[in-house]
């Protein structure tokens, strides 16, 4: 019987990675996405390789069309495409709205929502049965900064997760007879490398179990709502943000 084959856009680094790792550890033949630090995705194949499983970096800017169309067309030379992750993620500095350059706000919303939907169109070709696919599941990264509004730091980002949350109704149902479950993930306060020192400590008044969360908390989330014992959930989000 074939392993299922996942792609994780932005799978070199925090939550990517550990959704990465932690789908190898469970069966998963993993294509692993990066855009600049081809180390870290290695790092990531190498874990994979050690449970047993197939994996591959591929080099790809998720804010651009051609690279998108490139590492999904080097993914189906991998393997059939069954799952896909969208983690890509970038904020920027962080600053109120008015503060903001023109080009950090063009930045995040370039791979936060626009490649996020390029990225989902070009699962939805592979997998949908109207395509000739054979179904299969999303899960969409998303942020609790699309609920709470990322006031003072960064609007912006709230805004393109926002995109996203919609993108997951939307697709959820458009597929649901298409053999295509499409989910969200909306993280909490993470300890990953894209949080600015000193920024957990300065909102941890606002998480009510009084901690930060793990990458690995977020992935065992995102591989429930990948596999089939989430086979009738669809158009979902989870939040997994320690009650903020």
């Amino acid at each position: 019987m074939s392993r299922p084959v996942l792609l994780v856009a932005g799978g070199s680094r925090g939550i990517g990675a550990a959704v990465a790792k932690l789908a190898g550890k469970s069966g998963y033949d993993v294509a692993v996405n990066y855009n600049s630090n081809a180390n870290a995705a290695a790092a990531v194949v190498k874990d994979i390789e050690a449970f047993g499983g197939r994996a591959i970096a591929l080099k790809g800017d998720m804010g651009r069309e051609a690279d998108i169309e490139r590492v999904f067309a080097e993914t189906d030379k991998f393997g059939r495409l069954t799952h896909f992750v969208h983690s890509s993620g970038i904020i920027g500095p962080m600053s109120r709205l008015d503060e903001a350059s023109t080009e950090t706000i063009r930045a995040a919303l370039d791979v936060d929502t626009f490649g996020a939907l390029l990225c989902l169109r070009a699962s939805i070709r592979r997998m949908s049965t109207k395509h000739g696919g054979q179904g299969g599941s999303v899960v969409m990264i998303s942020s609790m900064a699309a609920v709470i509004g990322g006031a003072t730091e960064c609007i912006w980002y709230a805004a393109a997760k926002g995109a996203v949350d919609s993108m997951v109704i939307g697709a959820g149902r458009e597929l649901a007879r298409e053999g295509i479950r499409v989910n969200g993930v909306s993280p909490g306060m993470i300890d990953t490398d894209i949080q600015p020192p000193g920024r957990i400590e300065k909102h941890m008044g606002g998480v009510p179990i009084g901690r930060a969360g793990s990458p690995d908390e977020v992935a065992d989330g995102v591989l429930y709502l990948l596999s089939d014992k989430a086979s009738y959930v669809t158009g979902a989000n989870l939040r997994i943000s320690g009650g903020r």
